[in-house]
C-alpha cells in the first residue's frame, strides 16, 4: 500500500517554509480517508468554488427550472479579466449549457459572472448549505480588484469537504445522479493540469476518456499566493477523490515553482495509489 510519504514530505517542506497546506484523499471503494493533512482548516480556494455554481446550475436543469438552450447575454457589468475564452469571442449570447461548459473547460470568469447573475449568489449559498458544506463557500462574483466592501476571496473551502464533495459527485449523490453526471461532464473538459494533475501524464486538451487506465476529472483554483485543486482520479486498481490547497507568499517565481513541484509530488503519490 502506498504510504504517501512523498506528499507528506513535499507539503511539510512548504509548511516549514511558512505556507499553509491542507490535503485530503478519499478511497472511492472503501470510503476510507487515506490521506489527511490539516484537512479541516479553511483556506482560500480561488476558482475551485465555481464548482458550487455549476452544481446549482445543473440542479436547475435537472428540475427543468431553466432550459439548457436558454440564451444568456454577456454585458459590460459582467466583464472581467484573467481566465476564460468568452471575453475573446465575438458571440454576445450563448445557451446556458454552453456558458456552464466554458466555466468547466477554462474556468471562464466572464461566464461565471453571467451564470451568477442568472441564478444568484444566494441560491448558490443555499444549495451549498443544503449539501451540508459548512467550511466551503463561493463568496462573491469574480472581480478584477477587491475593495474593502468586497469579499476578500472568491471562494474558501476545507479539503475534507471538497474531497467529500467530489467523491459524492463521482457516486452520483450530489442532488441526484443526473445533476452529478452533468457537473462532472462540464469539469471533464478542464484544461488546467498544472498542479496535482501534472503528474498523471494525460492530455490537457483531451482527457475525457480512459488513457493508460486513468480517468481524471478536476477543478483548479489560482490566485496570488493560492493554488488549489480538487478532483477524481480512477485507475486500474482504485479510484480516489482528492483535494489539496496551499496558501503561500508568492514573492518570487522560485516560491511559486516550489509550490507547483510539491503539488506534482502529491500527484505522483496519487498515481501510485490508483495505478
Amino acid at each position: 500500500m502506498p504510504s504517501f510519504a512523498g506528499a507528506f514530505t513535499a507539503l511539510g517542506e512548504l509548511a516549514y517554509g511558512g505556507a499553509q497546506v491542507s490535503a485530503s484523499v478519499i478511497d472511492l471503494d472503501s470510503d476510507e480517508r487515506v490521506l489527511s493533512i490539516d484537512d479541516r482548516i479553511v483556506l482560500p480556494t480561488a476558482s475551485v468554488g465555481k464548482i458550487l455554481l455549476l452544481i446549482e446550475v445543473s440542479a436547475r436543469l435537472s428540475e427543468q427550472a431553466a432550459p439548457a438552450l436558454e440564451v444568456l447575454d454577456k454585458t459590460p457589468k459582467d466583464a472581467v479579466g484573467d481566465s476564460g475564452l468568452w471575453r475573446h469571442l465575438q458571440a454576445r449570447s450563448l445557451p446556458l449549457a454552453d456558458v456552464a461548459t466554458l466555466v468547466g473547460a477554462t474556468s471562464d470568469n466572464l461566464a461565471t459572472n453571467v451564470l451568477l447573475r442568472e441564478v444568484g449568489l444566494d441560491a448558490v449559498r443555499e444549495r451549498t448549505e443544503a449539501l451540508g458544506l459548512m467550511r466551503t463557500a463561493l463568496l462573491d462574483l469574480v472581480r478584477d480588484t477587491r475593495g474593502p466592501d468586497d469579499a476578500p476571496q472568491l471562494s474558501v473551502g476545507s479539503t475534507a469537504e471538497l474531497a467529500w464533495l467530489f467523491a459524492s459527485l463521482a457516486r452520483g449523490q450530489v442532488v441526484d445522479a443526473l445533476t452529478s453526471s452533468r457537473v462532472l461532464g462540464w469539469l471533464s473538459l478542464n484544461t488546467d493540469l498544472s498542479m496535482v494533475a501534472s503528474a498523471f501524464g494525460v492530455d490537457p486538451l483531451s482527457h475525457r476518456g480512459v488513457d493508460h487506465g486513468l480517468q481524471l476529472v478536476n477543478k483548479t483554483g489560482t490566485d496570488s499566493g493560492v493554488r488549489s485543486e480538487v478532483g477524481v482520479l480512477r485507475g486500474p486498481r482504485r479510484g480516489i477523490a482528492y483535494a489539496v490547497s496551499v496558501q503561500f507568499s508568492d514573492r518570487s517565481i522560485a516560491s511559486r515553482l516550489r509550490v507547483l513541484e510539491a503539488l506534482r509530488a502529491v500527484g505522483f503519490d496519487l498515481l501510485e495509489y490508483v495505478h
